[in-house]
């Protein structure tokens, strides 16, 4: 293409420009299906008109377009039009925007209420402030979701959450298009919904002394105020300040409208016959010794071998089903401490009388029997997947946590049952967050899991989840919601393109959340080891988000807001501490960053005389708390393997390994390694802890620095899988190189 005049190689410019523009400005999420930039652009005001809303299909898309249009000022006149297309499947859109109109095309409401909330998202952080009119981009979406299950699930009975914040909570799952809340009412720790038929599971049974988990909050909210329990979750009864809460019949059936008038359905779990102890406190009879004990791992559950149980269970369903109109209701079924059906002559005859050979199929018989109730009810069963366990009849919908059990989606789809995905190592967003969190939610996916394409049908889709032991304010509870939320939003509706694109989309997503007041985690800090070394001198580099504010302190002290701010790299010269952190526009301080810095000098390889490829495993089918009760005794394999792998096909729920060898280091230099474990590992060169990630945790990263000379140096690397799936991964870098996960190429034995 030639140029011919400098007019035309500035209107060519601009168009690039513009083009460039309009791409930051589309950072909706999720991902539409498919998008086509046009001309202009339509001003959205207190004057666009509705048409087209007399439809019932359009109610709620109406209603949400009436509640963004008051207050808002007077613009020019257009209008926004709806229109039914009955070709178009269930949530489905298309949404076209010129300058003078917008036309939202559905078959039914809750594709209108997306495409609503579409716009909502083209208008970013405007969409939050008052008065202020729209400018959007004139486009064309072609949009439907992958999948129909799009969840998030969220306990309240660990720590309480009030109605008025619940109403926020619908709001933000329904803007990144989420459709259903899977509202965990019932546990050990606090019966949170009324029943008219037992008063006492609420008026007893939803009040507490603080416990262990209560106990740990407040000494994290020593240094974290987001750890306070908050006062109003408190009260005074018989002269004793307890914690908790419920919800009345009469303020869930109001949260029940609002949800389906935000496009969401609310499925209650009231979790039986484990997690029962709020109601076995007051009804000991539930139990098949009548009594309250703590098992050997579980509270001990209600007894599925007599029929006052299923009475109760019943008047409870009863209730239950009456409140919510989902066609689901979540029976739970998880974590049962079955062994106190044993030895039961109660159990015993049930067994006889059922030909039931196992007291897993004892449980299976009690969810069973509660599935043909809900049934009676007009309702469909929903469990954990240990109701496969014993045998689970074809119709009951399975929702799949357990990643030690990897084999539970292809079990459940091959025998025709649905499947919920919700895997804990992608899903439970209780699980503290590092740099890597993020980018692990992003890279879920709910059809894998070994289906093939005839099991994947059976896949409903996924949700996160939320478990509340250590997240007891509201402020911890978005911490540990956003921005996890928003890559899960993105893979549930089924486009998302890749990290990257995502990652640039966070940038202004970010001000979306400011604007919507979210306690949102701000993005990792970046460039360093939690422990480093130099030589003579060295640079902190530190790697921030676009546009964050960063201050530091150099004495250790936590960095404040009056702190020095970061704008170049920090010169280090001798032993010291630097901490660092993220503030936000209003004085909020994100995580605070540590790096240690230690003068060294380079560590001398050693010689190998017949150095071999790979490095000297050892396997430990034991539980241990951390590396350092590993006991050779316990030993049961060894092998060679070419850098960290666990060649052990049928593992222990938990285990030990050990990797031993050499590491090679390619040149004289400051070599960076990162471990990533879940749970404990712990690294050693030259005989001596480098990196120490020891304990039982949830998936997270250490980091620290050594000087190397060229050459072979004594590695060891200790892992410790406690139960419930693992995660292992240990990456390094020299210098200032990008870091690469360890290879064969890294690794010698003698």
């Amino acid at each position: 293409m030639r140029i011919k005049n400098f007019s035309a190689l500035l209107g060519l410019a601009l168009f690039f420009i513009t083009k460039s523009n309009f791409a930051q400005e589309l950072s909706m999420l999720p991902q539409p299906e498919s998008v086509k930039t046009l001309q202009g652009k339509f001003v959205f005001s207190g004057s666009t008109a509705i048409v087209g809303n007399q439809d019932s299909v359009f109610a709620i898309a109406t209603q949400e377009v009436k509640l963004l249009k008051k207050d808002r000022a007077s613009g020019v006149s257009n209008k926004l039009l709806f229109v039914k297309d009955a070709s178009l499947k269930p949530e489905a859109y298309r949404l076209r925007i010129n300058p003078k109109q917008i036309t939202i095309a559905v078959s039914d409401k809750l594709g209108a209420f997306w495409a609503v909330q579409t716009l909502k998202q083209l208008a970013g952080a405007n969409a939050f402030k008052t008065k202020n009119t729209w400018t959007l981009p004139a486009l064309e979406i072609k949009d439907q979701p992958k999948f129909s299950w799009r969840g998030v699930h969220l306990d309240v009975s660990r720590h309480f959450f009030d109605m008025a914040y619940l109403h926020r909570f619908i709001d933000r799952l329904s803007f990144y298009k989420f459709n259903k809340f899977h509202w965990h009412l019932t546990d050990d720790q606090g019966w949170r919904i009324e029943i008219k038929k037992y008063p006492e599971l609420t008026t007893v049974g939803a009040w507490r002394k603080l416990n262990n988990q209560d106990s740990a909050c407040l000494k994290l909210a020593e240094t974290n105020p987001d750890y306070k329990l908050p006062e109003k979750h408190f009260k005074v009864i018989n002269g004793e300040k307890l914690y908790g809460g419920f919800y009345t019949q009469q303020e869930i059936r109001e949260l029940v409208a609002y949800a389906s008038a935000k496009g969401i359905e609310i499925i209650p779990e009231i979790d039986m016959p484990g997690h029962m102890q709020a109601a076995t406190r007051q009804f000991p009879w539930l139990t098949s010794t009548g009594s309250v004990q703590k098992e050997k791992s579980f509270t001990d559950p209600i007894c599925p071998c007599k029929e006052t149980t299923f009475e109760f269970a019943e008047n409870v369903f009863k209730e239950v089903a009456q409140l919510f109109p989902s066609k689901y209701i979540h029976l739970g079924a998880d974590e049962v401490e079955k062994s106190s059906w044993k030895n039961i002559p109660e159990c015993e005859s049930l067994m006889k009388r059922e030909n039931l050979k196992s007291i897993d199929e004892v449980q299976s018989y009690f969810v069973k029997r509660m599935e043909k109730y809900f049934n009676s009810l007009g309702k469909k069963l929903i469990g954990w997947d240990e109701i496969l366990d014993g045998g689970v009849s074809p119709t009951a919908t399975l929702m799949y946590w357990r990643t030690w059990v990897p084999t539970a989606p292809k079990h459940a789809a091959e025998k025709g049952n649905y499947v919920i995905m919700t895997p804990g190592e992608y899903c439970y967003f209780d699980a503290q967050q590092d740099a890597h969190s993020l980018q692990k939610v992003y890279g879920f996916n709910p059809t894998g899991f070994g289906l093939n394409a005839n099991e994947q049908q059976y896949v409903l889709g996924g949700q996160a989840n939320l478990w509340t032991e250590y997240i007891p304010s509201e402020q911890r509870l978005e911490y540990m919601l956003f921005p996890r939320l928003l890559a899960m939003s993105d893979v549930l509706w089924g486009h998302q393109q890749n990290f990257e694109t995502f990652s640039r989309k966070m940038d202004q997503q970010f001000a979306v959340l400011d604007a919507m007041h979210i306690n949102y985690r701000f993005t990792d800090l970046k460039g360093f080891a939690e422990n480093n070394v130099f030589l003579k001198s060295a640079y902190l580099n530190i790697e921030a988000p676009k546009n964050a504010v960063v201050h530091y302190t150099t004495d250790g002290s936590t960095p404040k807001i009056g702190s020095p701010k970061y704008i170049k790299p920090i010169n280090i010269d001798k032993t010291q501490t630097v901490k660092a952190a993220i503030f936000g526009a209003n004085g909020r301080m994100g995580d605070v960053f540590t790096a240690n810095y230690v003068q060294t000098d380079y560590v001398d390889a050693i010689s190998l005389n017949h150095p071999k490829p790979g490095l000297n495993f050892s396997y430990y089918p034991k539980f241990y708390k951390v590396v350092n009760l590993i006991a050779e005794a316990d030993k049961t394999k060894t092998a060679t393997t070419a850098a960290i792998e666990i060649p052990v096909e049928d593992k222990a729920a938990s285990f030990a390994t050990r990797h031993k060898g050499f590491f090679y280091a390619a040149e004289d230099g400051i070599y960076s390694f990162f471990l990533r474990s879940d749970d404990g590992s712990v690294l050693k060169i030259q005989n001596k802890t480098l990196v120490d990630n020891d304990g039982m945790h949830f998936a997270i990263e250490k980091s620290a620095q050594i000087a190397l000379k060229k050459g072979y140096h004594p590695f060891e690397l200790l892992f410790l899988e406690g139960g419930g799936g693992y995660t292992l991964q240990l990456e390094y870098s020299m210098g200032s190189s990008k870091r690469k996960a360890v290879s064969a190429a890294d690794f010698a034995v003698e």
